[in-house]
């Protein structure tokens, strides 16, 4: 087996159904082996049908409960026969021969992680990989609109060497996710793939975005609210740190999510926008 595609899936039926059809017709007439492993994270019944009536060559893991991005993919890796892995989201489109495209470039970079292009619904570029969060690029981030200028995440048209690329589309040999030891289980989702290849570049690999494979990502679509990601932002911010550094950097990005939050809510209250400063009383709670 050449290659194993694992989709973790939670209550997106429609977009599940999309995202199957445009592997297979990516792959028509490709050469290559390989196989798709649905994780299911107990899903309502009309998504579940779906797998079993229309794609019944799908390797399917069933959960009983919302285990996560981490863990399903975890399940979904472990599960898996091809010598590499693609890790998609449900929510991806694929584009033209995008995959084959992404594994030939996996091919020649056999220990590195590798993520493509990603656009949005609209056609226009998704930023979807960038430097690691170190403390100054988090205050960019926060306070000088670093997303938005392109400083801290951003989708370049050459191949680049990154800190990380998003995890709704990464390649790599199977060995190297063992090796670096898979998700940490403990981030339900958000900021997983960061905390993996921050630990990957610690074992010597490196991380590429690849420009010339194309994918549509919705986004936001298992979380159900597109306002949660702040809160899963901030909670995965702070498990990170928690994790990879010291008390006093700790506290500093303490100090920082906190500022963000009381600023947010001082314009929210202000401007009378409650469903922002609902949000952003969730994330200061966590700080």
């Amino acid at each position: 087996m050449d290659l194993s595609i694992i989709i973790p899936s939670f209550n997106t039926k429609a977009l599940l159904d999309r995202c199957l059809s445009s592997i297979d017709e990516s792959l028509k007439g490709s050469s290559l082996k390989y196989e798709i492993i649905v994780v299911d994270n107990a899903s309502k019944y009309d998504s579940i049908q779906l797998l079993k009536n229309k794609y019944p060559r799908v390797i399917k893991i069933f959960n009983k409960t919302n285990v996560g991005y981490g863990k399903s993919n975890n399940q979904g890796i472990q599960k898996a026969h091809g010598k590499y892995i693609l890790l998609l989201n449900s929510d991806i489109k694929v584009l033209d021969g995008a995959i084959e495209s992404l594994y030939e470039f996996s091919q020649k970079h056999p220990h590195a992680f590798i993520g493509g292009k990603l656009f949005n619904e609209n056609n226009s570029p998704q930023a979807s990989c960038g430097p690691m969060y170190t403390l100054p690029v988090v205050f960019l981030m926060l306070f000088a609109k670093g997303d938005t200028l392109g400083i801290t995440r951003s989708s370049p048209n050459s191949v680049t060497e990154a800190d990380w690329v998003s995890g709704a589309c990464i390649i790599s040999i199977k060995e190297a996710f063992i090796d670096v030891g898979l998700f940490d289980e403990g981030i339900f989702m958000y900021m997983e793939e960061i905390e993996f290849l921050y630990r990957a570049k610690q074992k010597g690999y490196a991380t590429f975005f690849y420009p010339n494979a194309h994918f549509i990502h919705t986004g936001a679509a298992s979380s159900g609210d597109r306002k949660q990601p702040v809160v899963n932002i901030y909670r995965g911010l702070l498990y990170f740190y928690h994790k990879h550094h010291s008390i006093m950097e700790e506290r500093v990005l303490r100090a920082m999510l906190s500022g963000k939050a009381h600023l947010v809510l001082f314009f929210g209250r202000l401007t009378g926008r409650k469903s922002l400063v609902t949000i952003y009383e969730q994330a200061l709670r966590m700080v």
